[in-house]
């Protein structure tokens, strides 16, 4: 039998408030009860699992499913399995009524040709889409939808091909090429464009003002793509391109053949409507945002600049090419006439 405290009565039941002192103090029940397990409690909620390793440990619950779970379900195609693929980056789309007009009346090679039925019996389109097809060219009669497929929304106008990748000339090639076609050619020389828009406008308007040829730099710059054949609107059918490793070397190449050297730039050099553009020559054109490099304008003979009468400091690329080109040409037709 127990002996009782000596601060308790006899007769008494012991006090056990030092008891409920210590549970509460550490998160027990103010009754003298144990406090109670973890899990074991009516609220499932605020459970946790029990990290012991024991005869269960694989056993997963069915409250401790992840609330965020994703099903992925196949995906199904509804496009028939006959029905081709979107051209790649190695063979270009290029889509517009003037743009493969101009493909198909050239001498690139088109691998395949959409085309809405009503165009497809076009005068225009009739007899050459045979001649293409004779040549291995697959054509395919589709629907605005099937064109907007292809494009990704672009103006098709009821016609789009996928031609095979450009081919670029050698630098030896167009300068024999260019002297074979006229006396005084012009070259035009890009100096890292990368805006294909701009490439396709400088293309157009080089081609539009007889130059004989563009050249480019392989890095650092656009190449000849869709975009850049749908803003040239067919020019690139009759105009060679040239792309080169090194721009520098080309402009060397160009002098040893004959070429004058002008580069164009912001507020420096002679104004472009004082000086003689004559005989064989070199316009080189800089980049958008930081216009002629250094290492290229040491390449050059003659640094001219366009005069400019408002606030602006420069002009965009392509419009410099064209105000130079016409200045070329207005000298030449000049010159020709007395």
């Amino acid at each position: 039998m127990d002996k009782p405290r000596r601060d308790q009565k006899p007769g008494r039941k012991p006090d056990h408030k030092p008891f409920r002192k210590f549970e509460s103090k550490f998160g027990g029940k103010s009754d003298g009860q144990k406090p109670e397990k973890v899990g074991q409690s009516g609220d499932q909620n605020h459970a946790k699992p029990s990290l012991r390793k024991g005869r269960f440990s694989n056993h997963k619950p069915s409250s401790l499913k992840p609330h965020n779970t994703k099903v992925i379900l196949p995906r199904h195609d509804h496009r028939p399995a006959e029905e081709e693929a979107a051209p790649s980056e190695d063979n270009d789309l290029l889509y517009g009524r003037h743009a493969v007009l101009a493909a198909l009346e050239g001498d690139r090679q088109l691998n395949r040709v959409w085309i809405i039925p009503r165009l497809f019996y076009d005068s225009r389109f009739r007899t050459l889409l045979v001649e293409a097809k004779g040549k291995g060219t697959v054509i395919d009669e589709v629907d605005n939808f099937r064109l907007n497929q292809l494009t990704q929304g672009g103006n098709h106008q009821g016609i789009a091909a996928q031609i095979a990748p450009y081919r670029y000339r050698d630098l030896d090639e167009l300068i024999q090429q260019a002297k074979a076609n006229a006396v005084d050619p012009v070259l035009v020389v890009l100096d890292s464009i990368t805006d294909p828009q701009n490439l396709g406008a400088i293309i157009r308007t080089a081609e539009a003002f007889g130059a004989q040829g563009l050249i480019m730099p392989q890095r650092r710059a656009v190449g000849i793509t869709s975009i850049v054949m749908k803003v040239a609107a067919g020019a690139l059918e009759h105009f060679p391109v040239a792309r080169v490793v090194n721009l520098s070397r080309a402009l060397e190449e160009l002098k040893s053949a004959g070429f004058w050297i002008y580069g164009t730039v912001a507020g420096q050099g002679k104004s472009i409507d004082q000086i003689e553009l004559r005989g064989a020559l070199g316009l080189v054109i800089g980049s958008e945002g930081q216009g002629l490099s250094m290492l290229t304008q040491r390449h050059c003979d003659h640094l001219i600049s366009i005069p400019l009468g408002g606030k602006t400091p420069s002009l965009n690329a392509s419009i410099a090419a064209a105000i130079g080109l016409y200045e070329v040409y207005r000298q030449r037709s000049i010159s020709k006439l007395y």
